[in-house]
């Protein structure tokens, strides 16, 4: 009844109605925990943060973070997917619609990753950590089976169809894998400066979509 009444409400307005009180608590308390991983994440790293200094630093009680997140590293997925999402919507911004030349559009956006990666406080705090081999939350921006990577590579994937659209999945799916996992590398271990990465990897990338066929086979 209450959910209905609710229907009625929105349909009337135009707006949505608000949450009832305790869901809002629980949205803001989860936001507060999150804001305050980040901050005690971006001062002394993730391998100093505990529950217990988030909680604290929230201002909310230990068992409503575990309530809410589980664990110590349900918080720490948690704080690396809302981060990223929120870096995933800038590099969409760079693709969508993107510049005409695709190879210059690829090139971009690889190079927003490298450079903006440096202004973000908490994934340049990951970054530094994990070049001296001590932060837990990399896994967390790298493992394949994780949905931060498939979210990346389905961007990519999704892009290059656009651009693309001749290309079968199988060699999509493989330039768009090849794109994020050397994108991530370079994140980790730079080798030049970013724009020349940027450059290399749209040019390497790109030469792995196959060739249209004629008929007949050849290419």
């Amino acid at each position: 009844m209450a959910i209905e009444q609710r229907r009625r409400t929105d349909h009337l307005t135009g707006e949505p109605a608000p949450d009832p009180p305790r869901i809002a608590w629980r949205k803001q308390m989860r936001v507060r925990v999150l804001d305050a991983a980040r901050e005690l994440t971006c001062e002394a790293g993730w391998d100093q943060v505990s529950l217990s200094a988030v909680a604290a630093r929230a201002q909310v009680s230990r068992p409503s973070v575990y309530k809410e997140f589980g664990n110590r590293a349900g918080l720490g997925r948690a704080l690396v997917v809302r981060e990223t999402r929120q870096f995933l919507a800038g590099v969409a911004d760079t693709l969508h619609p993107g510049l005409p030349d695709s190879h210059a559009c690829l090139e971009a956006a690889i190079l927003y990753v490298l450079t903006e990666a440096d202004r973000q406080p908490l994934i340049r705090a990951v970054i530094a950590a994990a070049r001296h081999g001590s932060d837990s939350l990399l896994p967390y921006l790298t493992a394949r089976a994780d949905p931060i990577f498939d979210a990346g590579q389905g961007l990519v994937k999704d892009w290059l169809g656009t651009r693309y659209p001749e290309q079968d999945t199988e060699a999509l799916e493989m330039t768009a894998d090849v794109i994020v996992r050397m994108t991530i590398s370079h994140l980790i271990l730079p080798a030049d400066a970013p724009r020349t990465t940027a450059r290399r990897l749209a040019t390497a990338a790109l030469k792995l979509l196959r060739e249209p066929t004629t008929e007949g086979g050849a290419r």
